[in-house]
């Protein structure tokens, strides 16, 4: 564990400008959500995912080419080249970087909920910013994808490999037919956490129930969802959440 930080008037005039650049980009990014739930506020959700996507593509151009002047790395098209050109394998421990440290994220909210108002406005939090972060999730895979309008179960399935969860948990399709297929989730990391302190499953269905239902009407209105198992129902120990879609 790293040394808690120092405060700012007793770092040098040279830290100081590393934890102000620091605070500058976590400020960047949370400028950048409050104008998108602003305008999903003033226009809802589809119009503002909308101008979100003409947003996106004009400020990674803006702010990628920036970047790359400033620290003095190539783009190889529209990437840094130092991370195309980087080893398959750290590249893909970044990835996973990325993707635990967002799940981490995720629990010091909770937490810090939890311990402030209870776990019960904790819940409530947590499924509320599921329902916004879902389907958000599902509109930027699929625009990274390219999928068409209504890709159908195909389509879900292509966009449930490119989830953060995707890189964190082992997941599973099975039961597969033309209009059906089932979900699981066969580990997940804060279960399998949880189990090996002894503790028992976090009741998680309530979130679920709309993670999952908002992320699939998001990718195709016309799927629907339904909760085969999870926590707190019982579950074989081969997985720990199972979600069937069908057409």
């Amino acid at each position: 564990m790293p040394d808690r930080p120092l405060p700012f008037n007793q770092l040098s005039a040279k830290e100081q400008q590393v934890r102000l650049i620091i605070d500058f980009m976590h400020r960047a990014m949370m400028h950048h959500a409050m104008w998108l739930s602003e305008v999903q506020h003033q226009f809802g959700r589809e119009k503002a995912l909308e101008i979100m996507k003409s947003v996106y593509d004009r400020t990674y151009e803006i702010q990628v080419q920036r970047l790359a002047k400033v620290l003095g790395f190539e783009l190889e098209g529209d990437l840094p080249a130092p991370l195309v050109r980087m080893e398959e394998e750290k590249l893909a421990a970044l990835q996973e970087a990325l993707a635990v440290n967002w799940l981490a994220n995720d629990g010091v909210w909770f937490q810090a909920v939890e311990f402030s108002r209870g776990m019960f406005d904790a819940k409530r939090c947590n499924d509320s910013c599921w329902a916004q972060f879902s389907p958000f999730e599902a509109w930027s895979v699929k625009k990274m994808l390219g999928l068409p309008e209504n890709p159908g179960l195909d389509g879900l399935k292509e966009a449930l490999r490119f989830r953060l969860y995707s890189t964190i948990n082992k997941q599973s399709f099975a039961e597969e037919s033309e209009n059906s297929f089932v979900f699981r989730m066969d580990e997940c990391r804060v279960q399998v956490a949880r189990k090996r302190k002894g503790l028992d499953d976090y009741p998680c269905k309530s979130g679920g129930l709309i993670e999952y239902t908002s992320f699939a009407e998001s990718i195709d209105p016309r799927i629907k969802t339904e909760c085969i198992s999870c926590p707190p129902d019982p579950h074989p120990e081969t997985y720990y959440c199972a979600w069937k879609f069908f057409l």
